[in-house]
């Protein structure tokens, strides 16, 4: 990979280094990325609902949440398709074909924003529905809001795929996990002391939007400026039906996936009230955060492994695909183990009533445990082009999520939203690894995740339990397990390096050091 952080073809004997070193390179990256994202939305949450309550900052996130569903709706699965389809052709013809495949991506992406646009702008029965506790026209100008910002972020995210295509996650970490969370606070701060409301605070969250796609352009610029191939193939019709044949059932399911996140906030803010919605919208929070290794992972690995299998070395992508699961569950199951101990003095830092959803963050951390332990699986079905595959899964999915959410949310409130969440994470992850492991070599238990496991959980749980159970759910518990608990797991890590293959997460860092 180069000093920019864009992965650099490798061949013959070298592959297996440099798959991986691309991917604990661009792992670092987005941890950094997933880092800055999980510690400004924690403090955006908390500013807004510390200047709204409960209830304004319900509204201001069941208003995020159908913006997000919006646009990686309206996206149609381009992000995703230009990830693997640009990725590969950059492998097999030096990117003759990119040139194709964004005019394939954007145009419709960007038609369906628009239109989408439109039919917010002109139903307001849509605002009033999804926001029944906001004053009518309070409601109809809150989602107007979201509305007009909608066309220019589906676009930032297509041409943002297109830029991981190229080896990079830099321009996507950037842009949506360093850039937008930090002017987000930046600016809500002196909307908080000066002008605190539902509306400005929307404002807040929403204005990064233009900045965000100003630097997305650039940066594709960029890159296909200083790509192998200055040439673009012919826009041939076959290329867009095989852009298009994988990148339709991803539209699809890319809305099952974001849907699962916030799906909760718009049933309790429905059937519920505001208040459970934004006490729910933190706890997902602290989940996300605890889960950012994985996502930091996935955003290295999933150009790696689409160009592995494009050059037809399945053995290397069979190998990156277990090195990557061993990191993930080497430093994400002790976090899990943590919150799942001290869930209410974590969620207390949002304000006192935020501990009425505690019991919600041990159900999502158990369902998350399921989810970090099968790796990146879905990844590899959408790499390896089983986009179809990967439809159903999500499909079914979210059947259970929304069918356990619709039963569960008016009785348990926020805990019965934790139910239908863990449930969905549950059944996809499994039922994604068992498809994956059809594909001869991809398995993920070998020694080193014996290993991992033994180091990430074997060790350092039982210095957590204790002392969760001497000092009880609070901060001076998690003070000493904190402690405790990164002593042990510093000791292991040592340990184990070799078979945990800490030498090439160690390997980037000194090389970006000299």
């Amino acid at each position: 990979m180069s000093a920019s952080g864009t992965a650099a073809p490798a061949t013959g004997g070298t592959t297996a280094r440099s798959g991986v070193a691309a991917t604990a390179r661009g792992g670092w990256w987005g941890f950094l990325g997933a880092s800055v994202n999980a510690v400004f939305g924690y403090a955006l949450v908390a500013l807004v609902t510390r200047g709204l309550g409960a209830y304004g900052a319900g509204a201001v996130f069941t208003g995020v949440a159908a913006f997000t569903i919006l646009c990686n709706a309206c996206k149609l699965g381009a992000d995703t398709g230009l990830v693997r389809f640009v990725s590969g052709d950059l492998a097999t013809t030096g990117g003759r074909a990119v040139g194709a495949l964004l005019r394939s991506a954007v145009l419709p992406g960007a038609v369906a924003s628009t239109a989408a646009a439109a039919l917010l702008l002109l139903s307001p029965w849509t605002a009033t529905s999804l926001l029944p506790s906001l004053a009518p026209d309070d409601a109809v100008t809150l989602v107007r809001l979201f509305a007009v910002f909608l066309p220019l972020a589906t676009v930032t995210l297509i041409l943002l795929g297109a830029t991981q295509g190229y080896g990079t996650v830099i321009p996507f970490v950037g842009v949506e996990q360093i850039g937008k969370p930090v002017l987000r606070v930046l600016i809500a701060v002196p909307v908080v002391l000066l002008a605190p409301g539902v509306l400005s605070l929307a404002a807040a969250w929403l204005v990064p939007t233009v900045a965000g796609f100003v630097i997305a352009c650039l940066a594709l610029r960029k890159r296909r400026r200083t790509s192998p191939s200055h040439t673009s193939g012919p826009d041939t019709v076959a290329a867009r039906r095989g852009f298009w044949a994988f990148a339709g059932p991803r539209a699809v399911s890319s809305v099952f996936d974001i849907s699962a996140v916030w799906v909760g906030v718009v049933l309790l803010s429905s059937l519920a009230t505001s208040e459970e919605a934004g006490i729910y919208t933190a706890v997902g929070r602290v989940v996300i955060a605890a889960t950012l290794l994985q996502l930091a992972i996935r955003l290295a690995v999933a150009p790696e492994i689409s160009r592995l299998l494009a050059v037809g070395d399945l053995s290397q992508a069979c190998h990156l695909h277990r090195v990557s699961t061993r990191w993930i569950v080497l430093f994400s199951w002790p976090l899990l183990v943590l919150l799942t101990s001290f869930p209410g003095t974590v969620l207390s830092l949002f304000g006192p009533e935020f501990e009425h959803g505690a019991a919600a963050l041990v159900v999502l951390c158990v369902a998350s445990a399921v989810n970090v332990g099968v790796g990146n699986a879905q990844t590899v079905l959408l790499m390896a082009g089983k986009s179809s595959w990967h439809l159903a899964v999500t499909g079914v999915a979210f059947t259970v999520q929304l069918t356990v959410g619709l039963l569960a949310v008016p009785r348990l409130g926020v805990l019965g939203a934790a139910l239908s969440w863990g449930a969905a994470t549950v059944v996809e992850n499994l039922v994604s690894a068992a498809l994956v492991r059809r594909h001869p070599g991809f398995t993920i238990i070998d020694h080193g995740y014996l290993v991992a496991t033994a180091a990430g959980l074997g060790l350092t749980m039982p210095l957590v339990l204790s002392a969760r159970l001497l000092a009880g759910d609070t901060t001076v518990g998690l003070t000493a397990a904190v402690t405790l608990g990164m002593f042990a797991f510093g000791i292991s890590l040592w340990r184990f390096r070799t078979p945990l293959d800490m030498r090439e997460l160690v390997g980037v860092l000194r090389e970006r050091a000299t």
